[in-house]
């Protein structure tokens, strides 16, 4: 017998209700002169008696029904969502008999569909009545939309459910331990305090200082082993460019902060410069200085592309430090503005721009001192974070807090412990892997909070989220738990991006956390 997966069964093709746009829009156009049209558009992830109940008062005002539902692609409600496919979602919908038609609407929004529909009537929850409600802030464009094509928008009255309530409940991808955690969390803290730490960032200026990197991505296929050399051979497939280091860091920061200044260095000949400055967001105003005698930093990774696995790395690089005259000109360009900046961000990659001089200038002049000391093969053991004596704020992995002691056999807790008495960090991030983070604000002490990631694609890149995203939070001056918490959920989003594809978004963190408390 053959048993199929229940969450990828294929839409009835004889259910005349599920359609595209361009089939609906021939159907409509028989009833627009006699009929009309009213339109719902939401996730349905798991049809409830709240849904029906407002579909069923949405069609009061129609003689049709669209139902527009979002793809899985644009579901940015955490790990495991959708519970349902699109194709269940619609399937699910399509047998209410209150609803005429089905879409799936693979646009980012609801506004694409809207304007393709051209409702009578567009029909939300009453949740959505005050606009501080509506996590996306997608509303208020919604209703334009609505409006400019003559239409009206309306709310239902109807009971509230929650689909993430119930799915958090019956269907949550995390441990028992993690729910409990959160359910703890949730009785501690109301999400709105949470996510205003969020929405209030766009108030900080922020200075951002470090290593440029780009990242490439070489994509083939493990073919065999060389037939004389013991030597992997591969077949090239494809390659693929990120932006890295602190420049993905400023686009990380971009989504909360209204302005964000990068200053950082490329090679002599600004090599990948017209790459950089277009793959960096708009709001970001990127300080380039050039390094003598070096290039633009290149991390080139190779990877089986059916697995994602990385096979080996190249390293396109000087490492050396500045030579005087630019190191002068360097400390010279942060002495002259880091005043300004409400917060001071250091991603330290130790490729060779930060020397103790820097290191100094930028410890006196910041007003808020965020940092982070990698290590990584081009640097392993050489660039601790004790080569800052006093930070507001440290964020560093578990390996780097370890190397920093020389110790891998003492347990986290006491080199964080120890970290602390040693040196002037009023707030401590580590990074533990699946192991989740310790969380450390002086006069508070330390939280463990768990991992909130339950896939991972790449981890390339995680750290550089974190840090960005938990520095505006401690900047404000936010409880070292919901530091931790916002940290791990950053966390999550990241490790599902390959390389630097794309950045940590406002909206969809919101969601992430939002619909986790729910």
């Amino acid at each position: 017998m053959f048993l199929a997966d229940e969450n990828v069964l294929p839409i009835d093709l004889a259910n005349k209700k599920i359609v595209s746009f361009e089939e609906l829009k021939e159907r409509l156009s028989l009833y627009r002169s006699t009929k009309k049209i009213a339109q719902c558009h939401g996730v349905f992830d798991l049809l409830h008696v709240g849904h029906i109940k407002h579909l069923q008062h949405a069609k009061k005002f129609g003689d049709l029904l669209v139902v527009t539902i979002t793809a899985d692609h644009f579901v940015n409600k955490g790990p495991g969502r959708p519970y349902f496919s699109e194709l269940l979602r619609a399937d699910a919908l399509a047998a209410l008999s209150c609803v005429d038609y089905i879409v799936i609407n693979r646009n980012a929004t609801a506004v694409e569909a809207i304007r393709s529909i051209r409702p009578d009537f567009y029909v939300k929850g009453v949740e959505y009545q005050e606009t501080e409600n509506d996590v996306t802030g997608k509303i208020i464009d919604e209703e334009e939309a609505v409006n400019a094509s003559g239409g009206q928008l309306i709310f239902t009255q109807d009971i509230v459910f929650s689909s993430s309530a119930l799915l958090n409940r019956f269907f949550s991808p995390f441990s028992t331990d993690v729910v409990s955690y959160l359910e703890q969390l949730k009785m501690k803290y109301h999400v709105k305090d949470i996510l205003n730490y969020l929405h209030n960032a766009k108030n900080l200026k922020v200075l951002l200082i470090g290593e440029a990197i780009v990242d490439i991505y070489h994509y083939g296929e493990a073919i065999g082993k060389s037939g004389k050399e013991p030597v992997l051979v591969t077949k090239y497939h494809r390659e693929e460019s990120y932006i890295g280091g602190v420049l993905a860091v400023a686009n990380h920061l971009s989504s909360f902060c209204s302005e964000v200044t990068c200053l950082t260095m490329l090679g002599e000949q600004a090599e990948y410069e017209t790459f950089i400055r277009s793959k960096l967001n708009k709001n970001v105003n990127p300080i380039f200085h050039y390094k003598k005698e070096s290039p633009t930093i290149v991390k080139r990774r190779y990877l089986e592309e059916y697995t994602s696995q990385k096979l080996f790395e190249i390293y396109e690089i000087n490492d050396c430090y500045l030579e005087d005259d630019q190191r002068q000109e360097l400390v010279d360009s942060i002495d002259s503005q880091i005043s300004e900046y409400d917060l001071v961000i250091v991603a330290d990659y130790g490729h060779g721009l930060l020397d103790s001089s820097c290191v100094e200038s930028i410890e006196k002049k910041s007003k808020f001192l965020a940092v982070n000391a990698q290590s990584n093969a081009g640097n392993h053991g050489f660039n601790c974070i004790s080569k800052y004596k006093k930070a507001d704020y440290v964020c560093i992995a578990t390996r780097e807090l370890q190397l920093n002691y020389r110790q891998k056999h003492i347990s986290v807790l006491d080199q964080l412990s120890q970290l602390v008495m040693d040196y002037d960090y009023k707030n401590i991030v580590i990074t533990h892997g699946r192991s989740g983070a310790y969380s450390y604000k002086e006069g508070e002490g330390i939280y463990d909070i768990p991992a909130f990631a339950t896939t991972v694609k790449d981890r390339v890149g995680a750290g550089d989220a974190v840090l960005a995203v938990t520095s505006l939070c401690v900047a404000q001056g936010a409880p070292a738990e919901l530091v931790g918490f916002i940290g791990n959920v950053v966390g999550s989003e990241a490790v599902n991006i390959m390389g630097n594809q794309s950045f940590i978004e406002k909206v969809s963190l919101v969601k992430h956390i939002n619909h986790m408390l729910k």
